[in-house]
């Protein structure tokens, strides 16, 4: 059975956030790695002018970095069990969507949206606050990124450093507004459904009494 374009819209979302969620969650762990499992969101460096090289003077909690990859990952493998389900659902069955699991749909969004936005602000000023540390340590870089060619002390790998935390920062944000848009999709679904829902035999609305004329009518004809 064809979907619905809405729908089909939807899945489409529920895609990219899942890949979103997934660049996110692997850019975070990945210079987790580089820095010996340390986390550098709101980290500081010093560079030491004698072996010309940057070296970690401070890091945050693990937990801080976990709780991102965690965010990113739990709604990635909600994103990827919808459409899973929705897909298969219309290959053995007409889709449909009651109210009930609408509004757990939108409630499930608005969490998601509540934590994205958290994990976004917690990305963007983290790694500020590394590269605004990179800077003040040397003067001779214009920009964070160039400190990723410089040398760093073992076990530390900055090589990709501020690349792969601007990437998290990226895909999480435009993993906010792509859910942003699901939202209204759904909302624009709830109010749609509620406007045009079609009486069935079972609503108190279809009275027999409209329906006795036409039996009463067809029986005096006989």
């Amino acid at each position: 059975m064809a979907l619905p374009w809405w729908f089909v819209a939807e899945l489409l979302l529920y895609t990219v956030t899942f890949i979103c969620g997934i660049i996110t969650a692997s850019s975070v762990t990945i210079t987790q790695g580089h820095f010996n499992g340390r986390c550098m969101l709101y980290g500081s460096v010093k560079f030491n002018s004698t072996s010309k090289e940057f070296t970690v003077e401070s890091s945050q909690n693990v937990s801080l970095c976990y709780f991102v990859s965690a965010i990113s990952i739990f709604i990635a493998i909600y994103c990827f069990s919808i459409v899973l389900f929705w897909i298969y659902s219309s290959c053995i069955d007409e889709v449909k969507r009651g109210k009930r699991w609408l509004m757990i749909s939108l409630v499930i969004g608005a969490a998601a949206l509540f934590f994205l936005l958290i994990s976004g602000c917690v990305l963007n000023v983290g790694l500020k606050t590394l590269c605004d540390s990179v800077l003040l340590k040397d003067s001779d870089l214009k920009s964070c990124q160039e400190a990723e060619a410089m040398k760093w002390s073992n076990p530390y790998q900055g090589s990709q450093f501020y690349t792969s935390l601007h990437n998290a920062e990226v895909a999480a944000w435009v993993n906010f507004f792509l859910w942003v848009t699901i939202m209204v999709l759904l909302v624009i679904q709830k109010k749609k459904g509620s406007e045009f829902t079609p009486l069935s035999a079972s609503d108190p609305e279809w009275s027999t009494s409209e329906t006795d004329p036409i039996f009463h009518r067809s029986t005096r004809s006989q």
